[in-house]
């Protein structure tokens, strides 16, 4: 592994002028995911652990707004809340960079690829590409993977100073999401030691049983370490071996031709 990441933005201090509805409003905004895409008022103050009250004005602001739409009882998220995401994939390189790259590893493998950057205790994908025949597992722009046990999530970790990493990792909520995933937070530091000494990390069915994963850190052109590139393939299709072999080398050939054209942002 490079340099490690600048310091973290989960790390910068509370300020006066800091706007505690608009933080609710988003928290209300981004509460919305494929299993809960239909809410209620007491669903979203539970899931953002805020008041009813709170959360009905909040709702009823994004609603106002056409952030979200409503059948009076329920609520989901609107079109208009495509501004959010467009405004980040637009005025950002990295996505627009990373795109080709993916477009590229995804053809050449026929695996799914991503890019993820490392979003509070999650690994959110910011870029990816689906090639014919490929893995589909519902992933878009947008998804977020636990970064304790997802490959993009550990090179990430892997990718702070180690104490930041280790105080991360025993501050996050971890669970067993399948009989595979590792969790405890020895063994999680361990998984990222590991990544860090060797340059990649693995999943093995810790997400679903039936996936398989790997990933290397991306770096821009001063080495320090600003995504992680990921491909995946069913349990299937191949050993966790023979996933390394084939593609681990193609994977940090891509990483390293985008890497030419990151300058630091």
């Amino acid at each position: 592994m490079r340099k490690n990441h600048k310091p973290a933005a989960e790390s910068k201090p509370i300020r006066r002028d800091f706007v505690a509805s608009l933080q609710k409003g988003l928290e209300v905004l981004t509460c919305f995911n494929r299993g809960a895409s239909r809410l209620t008022l007491s669903e979203v103050a539970r899931l953002t652990g805020s008041s009813a009250a709170s959360a009905r004005r909040s709702l009823l602001t994004l609603h106002a707004l056409d952030y979200l739409e409503s059948d009076g009882k329920r609520f989901w998220v609107a079109p208009r809340a495509l501004l959010v995401a467009h405004s980040y994939l637009a005025s950002r390189p990295i996505p627009q960079l990373a795109q080709p790259t993916l477009d590229a590893l995804a053809e050449r493998t026929r695996q799914s690829a991503s890019l993820a950057k490392l979003v509070g205790d999650h690994a959110m994908i910011i870029a990816r590409s689906t090639a014919r025949r490929s893995l589909s597992t519902g992933l878009g722009i947008g998804a977020r993977l636990p970064a304790y046990c997802s490959a993009t999530g550990r090179v990430l970790l892997a990718g702070l100073p180690p104490a930041e990493a280790a105080r991360r990792v025993r501050a996050m909520a971890r669970e067993p999401l399948t009989a595979k995933t590792v969790y405890r937070t020895d063994e999680v530091l361990a998984e990222v030691a590991r990544c860090r000494e060797e340059g990649w990390a693995g999943n093995d069915g810790e997400l679903e049983m039936e996936v398989r994963s790997m990933a290397v850190p991306v770096f821009d052109r001063e080495g320090d370490t600003v995504g992680a590139m990921s491909i995946a393939v069913r349990i299937d299709r191949m050993t966790m071996v023979e996933l390394r072999d084939a593609f681990l080398p193609v994977l940090r050939k891509a990483r390293d031709s985008l890497a030419t054209r990151l300058y630091p942002e």
